[in-house]
C-alpha cells in the first residue's frame, strides 16, 4: 500500500507528462503577451493624469481608445486619470472572455498548463468559488463591450474631420482598424452566439427564427476565429494608443491629407 501511494505521488507531480514537444511554449508566450499589455496599458492610463496630462492622449480629432469617451467631471482630482473611470467596462468583458479564461488559467494558474500535463492543484472546483464565480458576469459585460464598440466607431469616424475639413490621416486609418478589430472581437463572442441562437427548438418555424439562424450561422463562423480577434484587438488597441500618444506629444508627425471642406 505504501509503495502504491508513493507511485501515485510521483504520477501527480506537477509538470509530469509523457509529451515530448515544447508544451510549455504556448502558456509562456501567452503570459508574456498578457503581462506586457497589462504593464503598458496601466502605465499609459495612469500617465493621463494631471492638467495638462503627464502624457497627452489627444491630438486634434484623435483620442486614445483608453480614454474614449473622455469623462472629466469637476469633482475628479487632477491626479486621477480619466481613463480609470471607463477602463473597467471593456476590461470586465475581456477578463471574463471564454478564450482569455483558458489563456490565463493555463499561463498563470497552471490549471492545466497544457493537455496531459499534471497541474499543481489537487482538487478542482471550477468557477463555483470566489472570485472565479464572477466569470459568469461575462454575458452582461457583453452589453458594455457593444456600447464601447459604438463609441470607438464614433471616434474613428470623427478622426476624418480635422479643423473643418474632411481628410484622412495615418491616425484615422489606425483608429478605424482598431474599431473594426474590437467590433469583431465582440461579435465573435461565445455569449453573443448563444444570445442570438440559443433558447430555440426550431430554426425554421418562422421568418424571425430563420433570420436568427442566419445571424447565428454568421456569428458561428466568426466565433471559430475568436482567438485571432482577441489577440488582434488586444494588439491594435495598444498600437492605437501608442500612436496617438506619440502624435499628441510631438514625437512623430501624423501624415494626413484633406480632400474637401467640411460644412457643419
Amino acid at each position: 500500500m505504501a509503495q502504491a501511494s508513493t507511485t501515485l505521488g510521483r504520477e501527480r507531480r506537477y509538470g509530469k507528462t509523457q509529451r515530448v514537444d515544447r508544451w510549455w511554449l504556448e502558456p509562456l508566450l501567452v503570459a508574456f503577451g498578457l503581462v506586457s499589455f497589462i504593464v503598458y496599458s496601466t502605465v499609459s492610463a495612469l500617465m493621463g493624469a494631471g492638467d495638462p496630462p503627464i502624457w497627452a492622449y489627444e491630438a486634434g480629432p484623435y483620442l486614445s481608445p483608453f480614454f474614449e469617451p473622455i469623462i472629466k467631471p469637476a469633482w475628479l482630482p487632477s491626479w486621477v486619470s480619466p481613463a480609470l473611470l471607463i477602463l473597467g467596462g471593456p476590461l470586465s468583458f475581456r477578463m471574463t472572455c471564454y478564450y482569455y479564461r483558458r489563456a490565463y488559467y493555463r499561463s498563470f494558474f497552471m490549471s492545466p498548463p497544457a493537455c496531459a500535463v499534471v497541474e499543481p492543484a489537487k482538487s478542482y472546483s471550477g468557477e463555483t468559488r470566489f472570485p472565479l464565480f464572477l466569470q459568469k458576469l461575462h454575458r452582461y459585460a457583453l452589453y458594455i463591450a457593444l456600447a464601447f464598440n459604438m463609441l470607438l466607431w464614433y471616434g474613428a469616424i470623427k478622426s476624418f474631420y480635422w479643423e473643418g475639413e474632411i481628410g484622412i490621416g495615418v491616425g484615422s486609418v489606425i483608429m478605424t482598424a482598431n474599431a473594426f478589430l474590437l467590433m469583431m472581437y465582440s461579435l465573435s463572442c461565445h455569449s453573443l452566439r448563444h444570445l442570438v441562437g440559443g433558447g430555440l427548438d426550431c430554426f425554421s418555424c418562422s421568418n424571425f427564427t430563420n433570420t436568427r439562424y442566419s445571424v447565428w450561422a454568421r456569428i458561428s463562423q466568426w466565433n471559430e476565429h475568436h482567438r485571432f480577434w482577441a489577440w488582434a484587438s488586444l494588439i491594435s488597441v495598444g498600437v492605437t494608443d501608442l500612436y496617438i500618444r506619440l502624435v499628441a506629444n510631438g514625437v512623430v508627425t501624423d501624415l494626413h491629407t484633406f480632400t474637401a471642406p467640411f460644412v457643419h
